[in-house]
């Protein structure tokens, strides 16, 4: 099994020479973190051929994968000796390049989704000399990327698999996205030179707003109230170490994401996964429909968890998993 340091091969800080945004906007000296699971295979010219890259959620960064230590232990279908993992810290998050780690706050770049699917192909290009991944793996927000890189780079993966995500930004997320960045917004002390208790606050605000989506509408009628109160106060401590200028710019960059009308360019095989009682991401709306969207795609919809503690193991699909990867050994 996949346990902290153990599975680790390698954990690294890579700084790429330049970077240029879609916008026209470059940084240099553009800081990556990064980490490596598993056991590597090359091809006669040096590149890792068995790559799959892990996105991370809208909260996460590159150790968000041992999240997944359930699926990707010795003899799982993810088996650490038959797969080498690559995940990264994507753009925009701390310890990568982000607002708050360059100190541009306010001022940093506004990017796109696409901008963080090439921070990343740039880094594999740079870092291991790779123009090309076995799969690539991850949920939320990390699906965003996943659907836009293969709708964008077609050519560049195998397989696809994606957990509790969508193609396009809209209706009831399009809402909570408009709602967060106008409380970020409304707040003169956003453009203060330092950081201040009262910015602090208002993440924690934010926090219990983003709590309503944090579970299924299942598990939210089966909790008390006393529950919720508990649970939410967990949640929303994680905004007390939240900077407001990464979470802003991470905000913006989801509200005018949409890949529907390119969703036919994608080769990948690929499996979607999601919760059949989501109140974020709507098996009606986000999910069912890709099936037609997207030619080699499967759909599996299962019932949500019942003890409160979200998404994080997939074991009790891990028949589907062997199923879908029996093609990529």
């Amino acid at each position: 099994m996949l346990s902290g340091n153990d599975s680790i091969l390698g954990y690294g800080k890579h700084i790429l020479d330049e970077f240029a945004f879609e916008s026209g906007k470059v940084l240099e000296n553009v800081e990556v973190e990064y980490s490596i699971y598993g056991t590597p295979k090359y091809d006669d010219e040096g590149r890792i051929i068995n790559a799959i890259i892990y996105c991370h959620k809208f909260n996460g960064n590159y150790s968000s994968f041992l999240d997944e230590y359930q699926i990707a232990g010795k003899g799982e279908p993810f088996d650490q000796k038959e797969y080498c993992f690559i995940s990264i810290t994507t753009l925009g998050f701390p310890d990568s390049c982000s607002p708050s780690t360059t100190g541009l706050k306010h001022s940093f770049p506004e990017y796109t989704i696409k901008d963080r699917v090439n921070f990343k192909r740039q880094f594999l290009k740079d870092k291991f000399n790779m123009d090309r991944v076995h799969g690539i793996a991850g949920r939320g927000l990390g699906g965003y990327e996943i659907f836009t890189w293969a709708c964008e780079y077609p050519d560049e993966m195998d397989f696809l698999i994606i957990c509790n995500s969508s193609f396009k930004t809209s209706g009831f997320r399009y809402v909570i996205s408009k709602a967060v960045a106008s409380i970020i917004e409304s707040n003169d002390a956003f453009y203060d030179e330092i950081y201040s208790e009262t910015l602090s606050r208002v993440m924690v605000s934010i926090y219990r707003l983003l709590y309503s989506n944090h579970v299924s509408k299942q598990i939210f009628q089966e909790m008390s109230n006393d529950e919720i109160d508990v649970l939410m106060d967990d949640f929303v401590d994680e905004g007390l170490f939240t900077d407001i200028y990464d979470f802003k710019f991470r905000n913006d960059c989801i509200q005018d994401y949409d890949v529907e009308d390119k969703l036919k360019n994608i080769k990948a095989k690929t499996l979607i996964l999601s919760s059949a009682d989501d109140l974020y991401y709507s098996p009606k709306y986000d999910v069912l429909p890709l099936e037609d969207l997207i030619e080699d795609s499967k759909v599996i919809l299962f019932e949500s968890k019942k003890d409160h503690s979200g998404y994080e193991d997939y074991s009790f699909l891990m028949d589907d998993f062997y199923e879908f990867m029996k093609d990529f050994k």
